[in-house]
């Protein structure tokens, strides 16, 4: 059995770059699986940002939904980090369509799903021979946000965040792109 680290913090924590060095740092071939889709200019320049800052040798697999399925196809031994759980679940949300003024049921549904979708990557992450890292956002330090779909994708992800908690072997906390290690007890 593998390591799995969950990196987590805010927007422009320094997240990501911590969660390079930790993949970099294994000595291992680098799968890096890309949730973001370039949909736009601005998607199309934070995609480009994050590629140039990357080592040449490393493989990208551009993955927005079937997360469990990247980390099952990625290479046994190699080092995989996902960027990030964030995206991933906002891309299964978009997907959903659901109508922001309808009935709670489906949204209450959609929360599900993907809490279950969470739950089976981060088996499949902890199944694997060897180290995952995983970059996800904090989104629940805030106020209660106002519209419908935010709500839900904050709860969404929070419980996505919880699944990959539990199952990590270690969740880093980046604060100013300094990094403090939680205690699992």
């Amino acid at each position: 059995m593998g390591r799995l680290v969950l990196v987590t913090g805010g927007a422009r924590s320094g997240k990501s770059r911590v969660a390079e060095r930790l993949a970099a740092a294994a000595g291992a071939r680098v799968v890096y699986v890309a949730t973001m889709e370039a949909a736009d200019a601005e998607t199309v320049g934070r995609v480009a940002r994050h590629r140039e800052r990357r080592p040449a040798e490393w493989v990208t697999v551009e993955e927005p939904v079937d997360l469990a399925g990247a980390l099952e196809r990625a290479p046994g031994h190699s080092t995989v980090l996902v960027e990030c759980l964030a995206t991933w679940c906002g891309n299964l949300f978009w997907r959903a369509g659901l109508d922001e003024g309808g009935p709670v049921e489906p949204w209450e549904l959609l929360v599900g799903e993907v809490a279950a979708k969470a739950r089976e990557a981060a088996r499949r992450a902890r199944s694997r021979e060897g180290l995952v890292v995983v970059v996800t956002n904090e989104v629940g330090w805030g106020i209660v946000p106002m519209g419908r779909m935010t709500r839900y994708y904050r709860d969404a992800l929070g419980l996505a965040n919880q699944a990959f908690g539990e199952a990590a072997d270690e969740v880093v906390l980046v604060v100013a792109g300094r990094r403090l290690v939680l205690d699992g007890s």
